[in-house]
């Protein structure tokens, strides 16, 4: 499965942090747009992610342990609406240049960095990771499992 892999803290984020502002506005909302910072997604990868049978990224906390599935329905350039996206990105809404419409998210497996391949390079995404400043990874996530998206 094709996916893309991104990097979060919380620097920025508020006490209840990132992933829990999210999951906030999908259970309010059924969705929210997640915001990447920094260099645009290509069309290519967008379709290419998009493609997949149940799409979905990796969000892996930068400095951290937690790893997360998000389901997503689309992958857009153009800033949605400030009601679609937590409060603590309104200030920040014109530097992320990619937004992930996510439908669901739950916890990702401990060994998922093993079980990933950076496309690019056929190379595990735990190695790339720890010594790549890359904003984001088009990833071959391999299991003989795959896992089924809930409402976590």
């Amino acid at each position: 499965m094709k996916s893309i892999a991104l990097r979060y803290s919380e620097n920025f984020a508020p006490k209840d942090g990132t992933i829990m502002e999210h999951k906030k506005l999908i259970e309010k909302r059924g969705c929210v747009f997640w915001g990447k910072l920094g260099s645009r997604v290509s069309e290519k990868n967008r379709e290419l992610v998009l493609a997949e049978k149940n799409p979905r990224i990796l969000l892996i906390h930068s400095g951290g342990t937690q790893r997360y599935w998000a389901q997503i329905e689309d992958i857009v350039l153009d800033t949605p609406d400030f009601s679609d996206f937590p409060e603590y990105y309104h200030a920040l809404a014109d530097k992320f240049k990619t937004w992930f419409k996510i439908v669901k998210k739950q916890d990702a497996p401990k060994n998922i960095l093993s079980q990933c391949y950076v496309v690019s390079s056929g190379v595990l995404l735990g190695n790339v990771s720890k010594h790549s400043m890359s904003p984001y990874y088009v990833i071959d996530y391999r299991s003989d499992q795959i896992d089924c998206i809930s409402d976590n």
